[in-house]
């Protein structure tokens, strides 16, 4: 089973928000819209899998994590354990990959890179807009996305 972190990067336009998305470029795999986002290597925080992978796939610094000052971690001298609250969570129920993983609603600044570690033509995209063409084209949008994109939408109405 794989463990992921993934961000719901927002920022203000003159439109209502926007978010980033980005393709997914991987070979042997189809490209589709994603979000920012990849797999907890062991014993690493979610919180620093988040920033890493955004870093990775699109050349921006995380700078603002939504429920951040939430997050608490607790050492004994034989173990370390995270406890953050992410803006939701997610569990594939049947597909092409067991995963269970965490998204997090999240402020990022920087330059976008045009092709980042198996992602490529990153764009901030309107919510309206995101919300159309996920009613238009669902199959467009990455599998595990389009639960997560679907649940912010709701959020955000």
């Amino acid at each position: 089973m794989y463990m992921n972190a993934r961000a719901i990067i927002e920022r203000p336009a003159q439109q209502g928000n926007e978010i980033l998305l980005q393709v997914r470029d991987k070979p042997g795999q189809a490209r589709a819209l994603e979000l920012p986002g990849g797999q907890v290597e062991p014993f690493e925080s979610l919180i620093d899998t988040l920033v890493r992978e955004v870093a990775e796939e699109t050349g921006l610094t995380v700078v603002e994590i939504e429920h951040q000052p939430l997050r608490v971690v607790t050492d004994d001298g034989r173990t370390r354990v995270e406890c953050v609250r992410p803006f939701a969570a997610y569990q594939t129920l049947e597909g092409p990959v067991d995963s269970v993983g965490v998204y997090f609603r999240c402020r990022a600044e920087g330059r976008l890179v045009s092709h980042g570690d198996a992602a490529d033509q990153p764009r901030w995209t309107g919510v309206a807009e995101v919300r159309r063409m996920l009613e238009v084209d669902p199959a467009a949008f990455s599998w595990v996305d389009r639960a997560g994109l679907t649940f912010y939408l709701d959020s955000v109405t």
